[in-house]
Order: C-alpha cells, then structure tokens, then sequence
C-alpha cells in the first residue's frame, strides 16, 4: 500500500503488505457485511443474489488475508485455506473434519491478529507501518 487509505486498493488487491490493525478493520467491515447480509435478505433473495455478494466477500477476504500473511513473512496461499475454513465453520461445527477447520482458525487468530509483521522490508515489500525513506 502506498501509505494512505485507498479502499480499492485495500479490498481489490493481494499485493504488498497490511497491518494488524488496519487488517482487524477491513475484516470487521467485512464480516459486518456479511452479517448484514444475512440479516436483511429473504432466503429467496439471498439464494439469487449470495451468488454474487458471498463470491464479492470472499474475494475481498481473500485480498486483505493475503496481504496480511505477506506482512508476517508468509505466501498469500495460505488465505485459500483460511477463507475455506470460514466457509467450512459458518454452520456449527457437527463432524471432525469441522473441528480441524475450527482449529485452523484458531491458528489464523493467532497469526493474524495478534503476532505483529516482520520488521523491515521482506520479499513483499516494505513493512506497511514503518516505510523506508530515502
């Protein structure tokens, strides 16, 4: 990112590095997102439109995860299976393959939210909070 807020940018794009707490409320906005979606659709309405809006919100979670595991010094492929634990853990979990799922994030709570970034620059790019200056 380049240093101020641009939201495209933030919910469009995987590249670069993001913060905790710029990460904590870019998924509270989206889980808020979510929830409101929930809330205010018939199930009618959220069979035809959830084709769209549920695609549009993992994809944004997609985006602001990888940027966030990039900031810890990890591959973004790593959203894949958190966003597919999210989507696996929506409903209570009722089986073991759901209890591992639920165990995975535990572990994307821990890396994501409450470890800090790596320090300097790594290979994707400069640390968001303190950027190098020439």
């Amino acid at each position: 990112m380049s240093g101020r807020l641009d939201l495209t940018e933030l919910f469009f794009s995987s590249a670069g590095r993001l913060p905790r707490g710029l990460f904590i409320a870019a998924a509270a906005v989206l889980f808020a997102l979510f929830l409101l979606f929930k809330a205010v659709a018939s199930p009618a309405v959220e069979l035809i439109l959830g084709w769209v809006v549920y695609p549009f919100l993992l994809f944004c979670g997609a985006c602001i995860t990888s940027k966030r595991l990039h900031d810890r010094g990890r591959s973004g492929w790593w959203a894949a299976l958190v966003l597919l634990a999210i989507v696996a853990v929506v409903t209570p979990p009722q089986s073991y393959p759901d209890f591992l799922f639920s165990l995975v994030l535990l572990w994307a709570v821990v890396e994501l939210c409450a470890m800090p970034g790596e320090q300097g620059l790594n290979r994707f790019g400069p640390n968001p909070l303190r950027p190098v200056t020439a």
